[in-house]
């Protein structure tokens, strides 16, 4: 629908024109300095470097592999693993040893001894902060190059029928939610009387219910989607354990509980608003509604930035909310769409009033649509150079150009809704043309005066309907309202492909395009580490601490525990906090998300100042073994 305000009657064309064209040349400006200025930042991980090195010969065979990425990872038993020339495991098929040390995210296995001269193959799978699957693979040699009969992976992490059909289920969701959030705002904002519309509830509901689909498919393919491959690893239980203990398994759950609500509201919607008659009765009931669902749908929008891109990387405590602002926004512009498109087909009584509001909803929906998108692209591109060279820049160029086309028929949509006229229809012209004689003998009969109404009633709204398809601003407005949603369908799609593509920065980070960020002028990574016996069976270890960048503000902690045995080492519960005790600040408690076996990790942990902190870590072993250990560093 329109991205420009409306107004009652048509207006000059000059002026949508010229605002049209300030909003452009505005939003290219900022654009364009932000991806000037930008710096490096990550949100897939990507592998950055590896000993030995791919392609490396060297002379005598090493003790292990290890691979540097980007950014933290979580891995497996499996996830790398060596192969000899003839495809026999080189490596001791233990799990990888985590190596990292600050802000350097490392891995390695252990070769086997007196390994012979040769071709070795290194195939790795992980899964990255955003929750993202990601693979590789690469060869080094003893001695010499030899044939090899090891086949590289040709299938990538995520991919096979079971990343089609969980990019289905993907692309599903996102469609379900515009249309559950977009149809329930376009009924409360715009047309209240579209409650009692069958068409309007059969969309929302549709909605709900593709949404909820959607998000059990991907629940129950995220094991096999992250590791074998295999649909029938859907229902393995103890995969389906280990994916809960993630941090998009927890997103798909706290979804399906939010749509709960979600069935709940829309129960009230069409049950209880659209039945109520009383005007101040119904008034009080739309604040409530849409404060209740307005709580619910940015807890679902919440569920995709708290698990996907947003949610690492620079800045993710703005990231996060500016993502949930701009997914609000996507269903509130296209779900209203959708709305308005099945209103204007389907039922007779939308009238011109509506159509005009959802005008202003639509042009707040693509205003705030650009202020989050030029924040997101600067964020996931960073560079002029990432946005033409890599596929996710290349996506998002089509994106913008998919909704210039876009706002292009708006505006030719907004011409006839300037246009749009209400004809009065007399409901009672059945009534005046029914003969007396007929009118006398059913008032005595309950049952055909029943279906007479029934009947007047139908003839009624077949006369508006066709008063209506008759009106050729209303067929003009119906056609470019199709077009905005053929457009909307494959830009819906784009943006989903975009959710699931290595961002500019990581990809340029990774083949070297991008330098490396610059040390902060002040403060630099902690690395801490503390051992704790809670005194109880296994209760011994140590607790390994990265805090990067340091300084004050935003920083990233990543946590390990590695067992008496030097293995990585799980615990039932573990809590920090941060005191600046020379300052009475805090303590300031932070709550890891487990990543992997013996690996946690926070984002945007917030240091307020610079000075001595103590950092307080409480490592519980069992039901009734705890300890709480402390040690100092300078932040800052």
């Amino acid at each position: 629908m329109s991205a420009t305000a409306p107004s009652a009657g048509p207006s000059p064309i000059r002026r949508p024109l010229a605002a049209a064209a300030l909003l452009a040349t505005l939003v290219g400006l900022v654009f364009g300095l932000l991806l000037a200025g930008a710096g490096p930042a990550s949100a897939h991980a990507a592998l950055t470097g590896s000993d030995p090195a791919d392609g490396a010969v060297v002379d005598t065979a090493p003790e292990e592999v290890t691979l540097s990425f980007s950014e933290a990872i979580a891995v497996g038993d499996d996830s790398i693993r060596v192969l000899d020339p003839s495809g026999k495991r080189a490596d001791t098929e233990a799990e990888p040893k985590d190596l990292s040390e600050g802000s350097t995210v490392r891995y390695g296995v252990a070769l086997h001894s007196g390994l012979p001269d040769g071709t070795y193959t290194v195939a790795w799978q992980a899964i990255s902060a955003d929750s993202h699957p990601i693979s590789g693979a690469f060869t080094f040699s003893i001695g010499a190059p030899s044939d090899t009969t090891v086949a590289l992976p040709s299938q990538e992490a995520g991919g096979g029928p079971v990343g089609v059909v969980y990019d289905i289920a993907r692309y599903a969701a996102y469609g379900g939610f515009v249309l559950l959030v977009g149809g329930s705002a376009f009924v409360l904002v715009c047309w209240r009387d579209g409650a009692t519309a069958l068409p309007m509830q059969r969309l929302v509901v549709r909605g709900w219910l593709t949404l909820t689909a959607a998000t059990l498919v991907m629940l129950l393919l995220r094991n096999p989607y992250t590791g074998s491959g295999k649909f029938a690893d859907a229902f393995d239980l103890a995969g389906l354990q280990s994916v809960l203990d993630t941090k998009p398994g927890a997103a798909l759950v706290s979804r399906l509980l939010l749509l709960g609500a979600a069935a709940l509201f829309i129960a009230v919607l069409f049950g209880t608003y659209a039945r109520r008659e009383d005007e101040r009765e119904k008034k009080d009931l739309t604040f409530g509604l849409a404060v209740g669902g307005g709580v619910v749908a940015t807890g679902i929008a919440a569920t995709w930035a708290m698990s996907e891109h947003a949610s690492t990387g620079i800045q993710a405590n703005i990231a996060m909310p500016v993502d949930v602002l701009h997914l609000l926004a996507v269903a509130a512009w296209l779900g209203g769409l959708a709305s308005l498109l099945v209103a204007l087909y389907r039922t007779p009584d939308i009238g011109s009033a509506a159509v005009r509001r959802f005008s202003t909803v639509a042009f707040s929906s693509v205003v705030v649509l650009a202020a989050t998108g030029i924040y997101q692209s600067w964020r996931q591109v960073g560079s002029w150079s990432a946005l033409t060279g890599t596929r996710y820049g290349q996506l998002l160029i089509l994106k913008v150009a998919l909704i210039a086309v876009l706002l292009a028929v708006a505006w030719f949509s907004r011409r006839w809704t300037g246009r749009l006229t209400d004809p009065a229809v007399a409901s009672d012209d059945a009534a005046e043309e029914e003969p007396e004689s007929e009118s006398e003998s059913v008032s005595a009969d309950p049952e055909r005066a029943a279906q007479l109404a029934r009947q007047r009633a139908a003839l009624t709204a077949t006369k508006k309907k066709r008063i209506r398809d008759a009106d050729p601003q209303r067929s003009g407005l119906r056609r470019s309202v199709l077009a905005e949603a053929a457009v909307a369908v494959v830009l819906l799609a784009v943006t989903t492909m975009l959710t699931s593509t290595e961002p500019g920065r990581t990809e340029e980070e990774a083949a070297g395009g991008t330098p490396s960020a610059s040390a902060p002028a002040a403060g630099g990574p902690v690395n801490l580490k503390m051992p704790f016996d809670t005194g109880g069976q296994n209760g011994k270890g140590t607790v390994r601490i990265d805090i990067e960048p340091g300084r004050t503000g935003s920083n990233d902690l990543h946590v390990w525990i590695d067992g008496s045995d030097g293995k990585p080492m799980d615990v039932p519960e573990l809590k920090l906090a941060l005191t600046l005790e020379s300052k009475d600040i805090g303590p300031l408690p932070v709550v890891p998300d487990r990543l992997a076996e013996g690996h946690w990790s926070a984002s945007a942990v917030q240091i307020p100042m610079a000075g001595d902190w103590k950092i307080d870590v409480t490592v519980r072993t069992s039901d009734i073994d705890q300890v709480t250990i402390d040690k100092n560093a300078k932040i800052g």
